[in-house]
């Protein structure tokens, strides 16, 4: 019985990680969470903005897109998707180090 729950157990770890392996990176859940991403992106349907996987087709292959990104995490910019722009990140949900905007847009770009 012991045996069979661990089995299970272990099944169920090596599907989770799967499926965060077919989307690239981790989500940095707590980042975020914070930062309010999901009030306007999705991972897979544009919303109020593009999704991720949107963004991800449009930048992953852009030379130096991640610092665009980065810098239009942390300081907001004109809106590229519609008329939505992006608000800075002290508007979100507090200020984003330049670490933890690279953390993100390495993860989206994983999509």
């Amino acid at each position: 019985m012991i045996l069979r729950i661990r089995n299970r157990l272990l099944v169920c770890a090596a599907l989770a990680l799967a499926a965060d392996f077919a989307y690239g990176e981790p989500e940095p859940s707590a980042l975020v969470d914070q930062q309010h991403c999901m009030f306007c992106h999705t991972r897979d349907a544009p919303f109020l903005a593009p999704s991720f996987q949107q963004i991800a087709e449009r930048y992953r292959n852009v030379p130096d897109a991640h610092v665009m990104l980065e810098q239009k995490l942390r300081l907001g910019g004109k809106a590229h998707w519609g008329d939505m722009a992006m608000p800075p990140a002290v508007e979100r949900g507090g200020p984003l180090s330049a670490e933890d905007a690279h953390t993100l847009v390495q993860w989206v770009l994983s999509q």
